[in-house]
């Protein structure tokens, strides 16, 4: 937030000891400090329901002496969050604390991960795009409790919902009257979301109301989920905006999210930035499920991050916005960026899978409640397992592995070596072909499925050969190994495309193009299906030379194609996957890995050579 004080700072940061520091200009350094008290930010990101260590490449992080150590476990984070805590402390987090996670939570709709967070003293998260793999209405029944509609109550009874606020203030209704409204009529999700917005807002004496909320808000949007909240500290006021990457209905089953709209980030962060100033509140921190890539193998403090799509958010946000924590990129940086105002902010992130705790220091004036820009120092803190686990979480984690045990242990198939989703020159991973492979296997009888292919962020992780301390034994492939490779409970859906469609929709998998696809993501295909790319021929010029079964093939052809349902809704920008036709619904994702594992008890390593890049 600026001042006129602040407005005098000269823009300098630097990295002090292990962390960020907004230095102070020296026009600022003679004046008389001003009546301050502290406040400290604990912030995660990205935890994805890792409850137990996370095992491999995952499960590493380069920390501040550049060495790369074992990192993440509930029960660790829980130990550092609480040597790292004080009475100054507010935590927080970024999003994708669920979706996309281990069986051991993914079991039970995530319910343990997000009672773990409570557990540890999470206040305020803003909303991740996994928090919607399973739809809008599933996220509200982990913000507020009830059993899952299909599968009713965990083995812990009854769930009583979030102990956090989850926040997404670019999360609106679509229509500004007709669907919005309905909605508002229908289930009440609105009045929801407009009662804990006024909670957070009437906490400063306010005295809006319905009514006068939605007047300020009637050229935005009816919210679908609170945009801020307010946490009292040391008698001041900070205030949490929330926000989820704008792409989130491309990379989310659209099914579960089609009567949302995902605003502008900045937009929806202004609009959030004036509800707080009018009620008072000046010191303001930005919560955003979304970041920017890195080099690799830079300390967690460095400022690395390649400016994109965090950055532009980071940047451009209001000036009273004091600070940006982000998410998303599973990045790990600390930067120094200036806001319109040419004033410094924070622009951070902690990582993925609880292996990283930002810490962010900062002194809050007590006449002015803003920040004090010069006094933030951030810190990213590797979670090391170094530490004594925290005893009762480690119970509580022990207590799920127990539950779901019968069947994340049991053994579904072998493999020879390691089988990685590590990327090839071509795009395509080793594991990735598997997938694909057993996709197409589980579609050819009932959907005639001729091809498959797989988005390759659907591939979690690697399948290692090594045993797990579960004592299945090497070469053993688990269940809940399966599963952690593909935990989206994706149907494997079959469609008819033509040729001609079949290359638009391998020329979607390029920047460049119409579909706007963000960057270039290769579909793991099926091994029967090859095909040659160019790197540097135009859009819709790249793709020759496809062949099924060795075959050429035509543009008039009908071809069978396997995808989940995720690509099938035109997920990740591929909008060449909905012109499909004659769909057919076969099994679950991870139900047709199991049946391929069982039809082929030892698996080798496939040899990711289907397509063929020329420059």
């Amino acid at each position: 937030m600026t001042s006129r004080t602040f407005q005098r700072l000269a823009m300098a940061g630097i990295l002090a000891g292990a962390g960020l520091v907004l230095a102070m200009g020296p026009a600022e350094a003679g004046n008389k400090p001003p009546r301050t008290v502290p406040v400290r930010l604990l912030a995660l990101n990205d935890f994805h329901g890792n409850l137990e260590p996370p095992t491999g490449s995952s499960g590493r992080m380069v920390d501040e002496t550049g060495a790369t150590v074992d990192a993440g476990g509930a029960a660790y984070v829980a130990t550092h969050l609480k040597q790292l805590s004080d009475r100054n402390t507010l935590k927080v987090a970024q999003g994708d604390l669920i979706g996309a996670t281990p069986l051991i939570s993914a079991a039970y709709h995530d319910e343990p991960s997000v009672e773990f967070l409570g557990k540890v003293g999470v206040t305020a998260s803003a909303v991740g795009n996994h928090e919607f793999d399973e739809g809008y209405d599933e996220l509200r029944r982990i913000m507020y409790g009830g059993c899952h509609p299909v599968d009713g109550c965990s083995p812990a009874g009854r769930w009583k919902g979030a102990k956090y606020s989850y926040l997404g203030a670019n999360v609106i209704f679509k229509g500004s009257n007709g669907a919005a409204e309905r909605a508002r009529g229908s289930n009440g999700v609105a009045e929801k979301a407009e009662k804990e917005t006024l909670a957070a807002l009437n906490g400063q004496n306010a005295g809006l109301t319905a009514g006068s909320l939605r007047a300020l808000l009637k050229d935005y949007g009816v919210p679908a989920l609170p945009p801020v909240t307010v946490r009292w500290i040391n008698g001041v006021p900070v205030g949490f905006i929330g926000l989820v990457t704008q792409t989130t209905p491309n990379i989310v089953t659209s099914e579960g999210v089609k009567a949302l709209e995902f605003v502008d980030e900045v937009k929806a962060a202004n609009v959030a930035s004036g509800l707080l100033k009018l009620v008072g509140v000046k010191a303001q921190v930005v919560l955003v499920h979304e970041g920017d890539q890195v080099a690799a193998g830079q300390s967690p403090d460095a400022c690395s991050a390649q400016p994109g799509a965090g950055n532009r958010i980071a940047t451009q946000v209001d000036p009273e916005i004091d600070m940006v924590l982000s998410g998303h990129s599973h990045q790990a940086y600390l930067c120094t960026v200036t806001d319109p105002k040419g004033v410094a902010r924070l622009y951070s992130q902690g990582g993925s899978f609880g292996r990283v705790i930002t810490k962010v220091d900062f002194q809050v004036d007590v006449r002015t409640r803003d920040v004090v820009r010069s006094s933030v120092v951030a810190d990213n803190q590797v979670v090391t397992r170094t530490v004594t686990p925290d005893p009762e979480i480690a119970t509580f984690v022990q207590n799920w592995k127990d539950r779901v045990a019968p069947v994340a242990n049991k053994p579904i198939g072998r493999i020879t070596a390691d089988i990685v989703n590590t990327a090839s020159a071509s795009g395509e991973s080793p594991l990735g072909n598997l997938i694909a492979d057993g996709q197409l296997a589980a579609t050819k009888s009932g959907g005639d499925a001729q091809i498959a292919l797989m988005n390759p962020g659907g591939v979690r992780t690697s399948l290692s050969y090594a045993g797990s301390p579960a004592g299945e034994g090497d070469g053993v492939v688990t269940y809940g190994e399966a599963f952690t490779v593909q935990p989206f409970n994706n149907l494997v859906q079959v469609i008819t495309l033509t040729g001609a469609q079949l290359k638009t929709v391998l020329e979607q998998q390029f920047t460049g193009g119409p579909n706007a696809q963000p960057f270039n993501k290769i579909l793991q295909p099926s091994s029967n299906l090859t095909y040659t790319y160019s790197r540097s021929a135009a859009w819709g010029s790249k793709i020759s030379d496809i062949e099924i079964d060795g075959v050429a093939v035509t543009d008039a052809q009908s071809i069978r194609v396997a995808v989940n349902n995720f690509l099938v809704g035109g997920g990740d920008a591929f909008a060449g996957f909905k012109d499909g036709t004659n769909l057919w619904s076969g099994p679950l994702d991870i139900d047709a890995f199991a049946a391929y594992f069982a039809a082929n008890p030892s698996i080798t390593p496939p040899v990711p050579d289907h397509i063929t890049v020329v420059p």
